[in-house]
This record gives C-alpha cells, structure tokens and sequence, in this order.
C-alpha cells in the first residue's frame, strides 16, 4: 500500500511501471539500459473518490492520455531505483492536491465607500467626455 495522506492510501497494484531509455547523461550506457520510468495510473477505474478523479485530472493537464491514464516520465537520475522513486513520490504529491477539497468562494458585496468612489470616477469620466462636445448653437 502506498501512503498517500494518513487517511487514505493506494494499492501499488494500480501503477504501472515502464522502463524506458533515457536520454541525457550516462555516456555509453545511456544506450543499453533503460533507466527512465513511466509511471501511469488510471484515473478512471481508480479506488480515488469521484470529486477527486475530477479534480486529478484538472491538475495533471497534459500528463493525462486520451484513454484518461495519468503517465509520469521521471528520468532525472542514472538508476532506475531513483527515478522511480521520484515518479512515485510526483504522483503522490499530485494526489494529494487532489484530495484537498477547494475552498467555498464567500460572496462578497461592496463597501459603502467602494460604491461611492466608483459613482464619482463615472461622473468625473462623463464630465469629461460631456466637455469635449461642441457646444450648442442657438442661431
């Protein structure tokens, strides 16, 4: 089981793992062993609640698929350890932003003295638009 807050974890049978060639260092054994990870994770048929499906998808972006599978690339590291440790530990920082439920917006109204300003820029806009006319002939 993977840890993700104290209240709720996730079965590591629901990730999967690619190894893949990395480009970057590692001189000629950047050619032979494939030590970047592809981490993927599908979102759709997840143990996450569905509040937290939606909200995962909304943060990872491009980093969903067209079939809705969540893939990591960590290749930052010469070992594949390492760097699957980091895509593990990316996807659970990832999930644990999408399990914080977003703050209600409070409506707010405006001050008396808001209303008041906003009131006497507009008569001080039309004044000035009213002084550019020409004025009116009476002839």
């Amino acid at each position: 089981m993977l840890e993700i807050t104290p209240t709720y974890s996730i079965d590591e049978s629901e990730l999967q793992f690619d190894f893949v060639r990395s480009s970057g260092p590692g001189g000629q054994n950047v050619n032979k062993v494939a030590t970047a990870v592809q981490l993927r994770f599908d979102v759709s048929t997840s143990s996450l609640p569905e509040d937290a499906k939606r909200r995962l998808l909304q943060l990872a972006g491009q980093r969903v698929t067209t079939e809705g599978k969540l893939l990591i690339e960590a290749k930052r590291f010469r070992t594949q350890e390492q760097n699957r440790a980091d895509a593990i530990h990316r996807f659970v920082e990832l999930l644990r932003k999408a399990l914080i439920p977003p703050k209600p917006r409070k409506k707010t109204k405006p001050t008396a003295a808001a209303k008041e300003k906003r009131i006497k820029t507009k008569k001080r806009k039309a004044e000035i638009k009213r002084m550019r006319k020409k004025p009116f002939d009476l002839e």
